[in-house]
């Protein structure tokens, strides 16, 4: 099922037990805060985050009755997969009661979640809802009516520029529309402009994350150099992404496990954290090594380069180091 048929099934009534995953996180946590208002829950709900979970406290939360008529909100949000046989009694128990329902936030791969729809199916009693990445159109759908609701005079073309500045991100949009309607007046580009920092250093992670993936880069390194990236500050967060590769290596060689508070000196979030890990232990010692040298001749070459050049030369940089991996 998709974002629009499960808005249409809403209007008549909540679905009992529903999975929801894809490349949109604004709406992941949108229909968490739907059920929430819709139940009209405030401490009440149980919410298990990323390695919180645990299928005995699940369970036994979603068995207990109610003699006040309260309702049992269970909230899994995870990148990994839950045990099949976890989620068919989470469902059934679910299910049996009128007072308890079940969200399962999988932010995990898309792909991994299509083996996980089977579960969520209407023999079942449950539903999956996948969501993709927002267009335009419908991005602008969404924040002209935060903006309605805000009271926020702003026009159509400023709302396209704030969603364009910050990469077609509806969640940090919304955020900064929100944080605009406290000047309480009309906002044009200009505040946002001079008010809103762009998402570039996503932008960079985003393609750090395609180069050591082996994904094609031209996609998000395009995007940076329209939002205004240069090629040296390209290079510089690559050098600064290996060090974070090399170190987050050394540090779950000598101790077997990752603390990105002891190795960087402050807390990633904990699926940024688990994937720097990941890639980390991929990457030999000895081709981290390989790709530092490649990068100190590679920084002398685009320095010596003419800017026209520096664009295909920085795209035959990442390929090169693409190719170490």
């Amino acid at each position: 099922m998709y974002k629009r048929e499960f808005d249409n099934l809403l209007r008549d009534k909540l679905a009992k037990a529903v999975l929801l995953y894809g490349e949109n996180e604004y709406f992941l946590d949108y229909y968490i805060k739907h059920y929430i208002k819709a139940l009209n829950l405030k401490d009440e709900m149980l919410i298990l985050n990323y390695d919180e979970y645990d299928f005995t406290q699940a369970y036994s939360y979603l068995s207990q009755s109610s003699l006040f008529g309260d309702v049992n909100l269970l909230i899994i949000r995870s990148d990994k997969k839950i045990p099949k046989k976890d989620l068919e009694a989470l469902i059934k128990i679910t299910n049996k009661s009128d007072i308890n329902y079940f969200l399962y936030i999988y932010e995990g791969s898309s792909r991994d979640a299509r083996s996980i729809q089977s579960t969520f199916n209407s023999k079942n009693g449950g539903l999956w809802v996948r969501f993709f990445e927002v267009s335009i159109r419908d991005g602008m759908e969404v924040m002209g009516q935060k903006s309605r609701e805000l009271g926020l005079a702003i026009d159509s073309y400023a709302l396209q520029h704030l969603f364009m500045l910050l990469n077609h991100n509806l969640a940090l949009s919304i955020n900064e529309l929100e944080k605009l309607s406290i000047l309480n007046r009309e906002i044009t580009t200009k505040d946002i402009d001079n008010l809103v920092y762009s998402t570039s250093s996503m932008q960079l992670d985003e393609l750090m994350q395609d180069i050591f993936n082996k994904k094609d880069i031209s996609k998000s390194l395009y995007k940076l150099l329209e939002l205004g990236e240069d090629e040296f500050s390209i290079l510089r967060a690559i050098e600064y992404f290996i060090n974070q590769l090399f170190l987050f290596n050394a540090y779950v060689k000598l101790n077997g496990s990752v603390d990105s508070m002891a190795i960087l000196g402050y807390r990633l979030p904990k699926h940024i954290e688990s994937q720097r890990a990941n890639m980390a232990i991929k990457i030999k010692s000895n081709t981290i090594l390989k790709i530092y040298e490649y990068l100190l001749y590679s920084e002398l070459e685009l320095k010596d380069a003419k800017s026209i050049n520096r664009e295909p030369l920085i795209f035959g940089i990442l390929i090169k180091i693409q190719s170490y991996l």
